[in-house]
C-alpha cells in the first residue's frame, strides 16, 4: 500500500519531493520521538525479561510492532505527500485513533492497578499517549486546512515557483525533514559528479528566497522600517544592524538553537561511558552473588534501574552521538546559507 501511494498519481512537474501538509515538520519530529519512545519500550522489556526465570515476549513483541508501523507510517505519510493525494491520509489519521485509544486503555488499567508513576513503563505509556494524540491532531489540522474530507470544496495547491523551472535543481527548501537532514536530495549530483565534472549547468539555478534580489529587497524593508520607527527621535539614526536581525534574526536563533541542543548532547557521551565502566565494574565485584530473579507479577523497572544496564547505555549512546552530529552540521548549514543570504542583501 505504501509503495503503491507513490505510484498512484504523477503532479505536472520534474520533482517527486515538492509538496508539504501543514504540520510537516511537526509531524516529522513526533514520528521520530515516537520511534525513540517504542526503542526505549523494547529495551524496557527486554530488559524486564531477562530477570525472569522464563520467557515473557508480551513484555517486548508489541513494542517491536509498534515500531515497525511508526516507520510504515511515516513512509506512507511520504508517498501521499509526493503524490498529492491527500484523501489517502484518512487511513493514517484512523490508525493514529485507534493507537491512542489502546494505549489510553493500557495507560487506565496501570492506574487501575496502582502502578507508581516512578516505574519506566508507566511513563512510557503515558508519553505514547501525548504523541499519538499530537499526531491526531495533526491529522485533524490537515483534514482542516487541505479540506479533503467533511468539505464540498477541496483546496487546490500548486507546486512552488522554484519548482515549475526545470532549471532549479537546490531542493533543500522543499524536500522532507530526513532528506534535510542527511542531505539525500544530492545523491543524485554526488553520483553525477563521480562520473564527470560538474559544470554550472549540472548544478542549476538558486531558489528565488535564496536569489541576492530577494534578500535585498527583504532588508530593504527592515531598514525602511527602522527608519520609520526613528523618524520621530531626531536624535537617532536607523540601524543597518537591527534591520539585519529582523531580516534574517529568525535563522540566526535557529542556528543558535541547534548549536546549544548540540553543545548539551556532547555530555551524554562521558555520562554513558562513565555509566558503562561503572556497570562493567559492579558485574566483577557481584560475580560470586546470587543474582536476585524478578517476580513475574511486579517485572516493572524504574528508570534507574533502566539506566544501569550497559546494552541501554551503549544504545544511548549511539543515538546522541548521531543526533549531536546532525544538529551540529544543521547548525553550520543554517549559518552558513544565512551568510550568504546576508553577504547578497549587503
Amino acid at each position: 500500500f505504501p509503495g503503491w501511494g507513490s505510484q498512484s498519481s504523477k503532479v505536472q512537474i520534474h520533482h517527486n519531493t515538492w509538496l508539504h501538509f501543514p504540520g510537516h515538520n511537526l509531524r516529522w519530529i513526533l514520528t521520530f520521538t515516537l520511534l525513540f519512545v517504542h526503542v526505549c519500550e523494547i529495551a524496557e522489556g527486554i530488559v524486564s525479561d531477562t530477570q525472569m526465570k522464563s520467557r515473557h515476549l508480551h513484555l517486548f513483541l508489541p513494542a517491536i510492532m509498534g515500531f515497525v508501523a511508526a516507520t510504515v507510517s511515516i513512509v506512507y505519510y511520504h508517498n501521499i505527500e509526493t503524490s498529492n493525494f491527500p484523501k489517502l491520509l484518512l487511513a493514517l489519521f484512523l490508525y493514529w485513533i485507534m493507537a491512542f485509544v489502546t494505549k489510553t486503555i493500557k495507560l487506565v488499567r496501570y492506574c487501575q492497578d496502582g502502578v507508581p508513576f516512578s516505574q519506566l513503563r508507566f511513563c512510557i505509556t503515558g508519553i505514547m499517549v501525548i504523541l499519538y494524540g499530537l499526531l491526531m491532531a495533526v491529522e485533524i489540522n490537515v483534514i482542516r486546512v487541505r479540506r479533503y474530507v467533511f468539505f464540498m470544496n477541496p483546496q487546490k495547491v500548486k507546486p512552488p515557483e522554484d519548482l515549475q523551472d526545470l532549471g532549479v535543481r537546490f531542493l533543500q527548501p522543499f524536500v522532507n525533514l530526513l532528506s534535510k537532514a542527511t542531505y539525500w536530495w544530492m545523491n543524485t549530483l554526488i553520483i553525477s559528479a563521480h562520473k564527470k565534472p560538474v559544470d554550472l549547468k549540472a548544478i542549476g539555478k538558486l531558489p528565488i528566497a535564496m536569489r541576492a534580489l530577494t534578500n535585498y529587497v527583504c532588508l530593504k524593508e527592515a531598514y525602511e522600517e527602522q527608519k520609520k520607527k526613528v523618524e520621530a527621535q531626531p536624535n537617532r539614526s536607523p540601524s543597518i544592524w537591527l534591520a539585519m536581525y529582523s531580516a534574517f534574526g529568525r535563522p540566526i536563533l535557529l542556528s543558535s538553537t541547534f548549536r546549544y541542543l548540540a553543545d548539551l548532547l556532547g555530555f551524554a557521551g562521558p555520562l554513558c561511558i562513565s555509566g558503562i565502566v561503572q556497570g562493567f565494574q559492579n558485574t566483577t565485584n557481584n560475580t560470586n552473588t546470587t543474582e536476585k530473579v524478578k517476580d513475574p507479577s511486579n517485572s516493572y523497572l524504574s528508570s534507574e534501574e533502566f539506566l544501569r544496564n550497559v546494552y541501554v547505555l551503549a544504545v544511548l549512546l549511539f543515538l546522541a552521538l548521531i543526533l549531536q552530529r546532525t544538529f551540529l552540521q544543521a547548525s553550520y548549514y543554517v549559518t552558513t546559507e544565512t551568510g550568504i543570504n546576508l553577504r547578497g542583501a549587503l
